[in-house]
């Protein structure tokens, strides 16, 4: 069968569709990447199709062009907002790709982000199946979220379902305002107005693959009816040229020298707009006597001078580091929140916006987790907040039992399990 995948965004909406694409491929069907094209490297090393759809991301070799568009988008306030507007004018473009990438498809599966697929699915008449990879994309009034412009909010939510139900409904409301060129697309394609393009409208009736772990969140009675949660689907190569198939021989040693590191991440994104925050995270590692290692993402971030018992590598996998970690402070994107609770160490979760303030929540509520907005972090904070992490035993005692859960679930293999009930049905 082919089976075409449309996904959008940083590595973070990338892979967890690599791997599923690739246990779809292990199965014998054709899976095709409708993304963005600077992912062409990626997939070819992963022996995976591509089709480019628009609009195009820069490349990461024009760092100036990417920290702009990063530090614009990650913004707590208006960051998600900036994305949808930058998205809008380019919805015929992405449509047109789409529908090419789709010719003849057994399936379409499709991310929130890129706001054709359900148009493509419905012009067509090609089945699909859509997905979500954290739980703020279902914006539950049962399980109220956290989101970035205003956190202390959830607290509000959590106490009043009708307060909760307002918050949602006004949220849902603004949405509906910032999708309208969606719905002039789908006029002009001759179809009937559909649900909001951010929220229901994205979900497909057929099923919804919610491609993280029980872990983060539970089905509600406000989520899609068809909703099944799978676990997090794993894949954490950075498949760039000249890239080791794992860690590299220089990070294996630094981790062979001496007691577990904290290690300091901001993904695969958010590094674009560290700021200080390499700096003020080798200092805290210092004043506590800690090992750390700095994943710096780009050697413009590497602190001038490093301190006796750190290192700074520009990307590790994370299946293979975390594990040989003391603790994660990372800035809670879900991928990454789910590669701290598989590696079963407490993190410090450093959120910036989008989704990573709710990630953040949900893996604290386990009691795994401390969180420290970015606006806050500074070598100070960073050691008060790491103290307590690895002084308080029950922070560990957590991790491990979360990771149990996690590395219990296979999310590629159930994912698929559930596509090809529906390819069968």
């Amino acid at each position: 069968m082919k089976i075409v995948i449309s996904t959008f965004g940083s590595f973070g909406d990338v892979h967890p569709y690599v791997a599923v694409a690739l246990e779809l491929k292990r199965r014998g069907h054709r899976p095709v990447l409708a993304t963005s094209g600077i992912y062409r490297e990626k997939t070819e090393a992963a022996g995976l199709e591509l089709r480019a759809v628009r609009p195009e991301l820069p490349p990461y070799d024009r760092p100036d062009e990417v920290s702009r568009m990063v530090v614009d988008f990650m913004d707590a306030r208006r960051g998600t907002e900036r994305i949808f507007h930058w998205l809008m004018p380019h919805l015929r473009d992405a449509y047109e790709d789409t529908l090419a990438a789709v010719e003849g498809a057994d399936l379409l599966v499709t991310h929130p982000l890129p706001f054709v697929g359900p148009l493509v699915a419905e012009k067509t008449g090609v089945p699909w199946v859509s997905s979500v990879l954290a739980p703020l994309s279902f914006f539950s009034a049962y399980d109220p979220p956290v989101v970035p412009q205003f956190p202390s909010l959830r607290r509000l939510l959590s106490r009043s379902r009708a307060v909760s139900r307002l918050f949602v409904s006004l949220v849902r409301r603004h949405g509906r305002g910032m999708a309208r060129p969606v719905e002039r697309l789908r006029a002009e394609l001759g179809l009937p107005p559909g649900g909001n393009p951010i929220f229901e409208g994205q979900h497909s009736p057929t099923l919804v693959l919610a491609l993280f772990s029980k872990i983060l969140a539970e089905p509600q009675p406000d989520w899609p009816p068809r909703t099944r949660v799978t676990g997090f689907c794993f894949y954490d190569r950075r498949d760039f040229a000249g890239d080791t198939a794992g860690a590299s021989p220089e990070l294996l040693r630094f981790l062979d020298a001496g007691p577990p590191p904290v290690v300091f991440t901001l993904g695969s994104t958010a590094f674009w707009a560290a700021e200080n925050f390499y700096r003020d995270s080798a200092e805290a590692a210092r004043a506590l006597g800690r090992r750390a290692l700095l994943l710096v993402g780009e050697q413009r971030n590497r602190p001038a001078s490093l301190p006796e018992g750190a290192a700074a590598f520009d990307y590790a996998p994370f299946g293979e580091l975390l594990p040989r970690a003391a603790a994660v402070v990372h800035h809670g994107g879900v991928g990454s929140t789910g590669q701290a609770l598989r590696a079963g160490r407490p993190a410090l979760v450093v959120p910036f916006s989008h989704d990573q303030f709710d990630n953040a929540m949900r893996a604290g509520r386990r009691g795994c987790a401390r969180t420290l907005p970015h606006a806050k972090y500074d070598a100070a904070s960073a050691g008060r907040e790491l103290r307590e992490l690895l002084g308080n035993p029950s922070y560990a005692e957590k991790a491990a039992a979360a990771a149990e859960v996690v590395r219990g679930e296979d999310g590629a293999k159930t994912a698929c399990d559930l596509l090809e009930g529906v390819l069968g049905g």
